[in-house]
């Protein structure tokens, strides 16, 4: 039989406190003068500069107001600038085709815009013209009706394949009601 005293918890030792001592915690003010809020916003001081501000929400918001990324650069040095961050972005330029965000004119993505203008048709259009437009122009470059053109062969593919993304895009459309 144990002396000690029985617990609380029972048999829970998440319920029992992580320590029983209180030490002091650090806290850092907000760097704008005369402000006494906790500085939990790091911003540049300046552009590639690993030095840091820390700022309150208030004063962040009120210095990235102001916040001018090519402040002492020429125009030159500044075009040089954005084409090093476009090169080092330029593979998540390819995934914004999945996001909610994809350019168009809003009720159309970006594929379906493109497929509209290979089978010849304004933005508009609805799927019984494309599926008219898609037959008149695949009849034309057949390979049946062109066999060995390369060119029509080609120019066939493209007509399936802007015929399947709208095709898709409009069951997408019908199943969502």
């Amino acid at each position: 039989m144990s002396t000690g005293r029985r617990s609380n918890d029972w048999g829970f030792p998440r319920w029992r406190g992580y320590e029983t001592a209180r030490e002091a915690v650090s806290v850092r003010l907000c760097d704008r003068v005369g402000c006494s809020d906790t500085g939990v916003c790091p911003a540049p001081k300046s552009p590639n500069n690993p030095d840091r501000w820390y700022f309150c929400q208030k004063h962040a918001a009120e210095y990235n107001s102001g916040w001018d990324y090519f402040a002492g650069l020429d125009a030159e040095a500044a075009e040089e600038r954005v084409a090093a961050e476009n090169a080092e972005n330029a593979g998540y330029q390819e995934s914004a085709h999945y996001g909610w965000a994809s350019s168009g004119d809003g009720s159309r993505s970006r594929d379906e815009m493109r497929a509209l203008e290979v089978l010849g048709l304004e933005t508009d259009a609805e799927f019984e013209a494309v599926k008219k437009a898609w037959r008149n122009k695949a009849k034309e470059v057949h390979p049946d009706v062109k066999p060995g053109d390369k060119e029509a062969a080609k120019a066939f593919q493209a007509y399936q394949l802007a015929f399947e993304v709208l095709r898709s895009a409009e069951e997408r459309r019908e199943w969502r009601g």
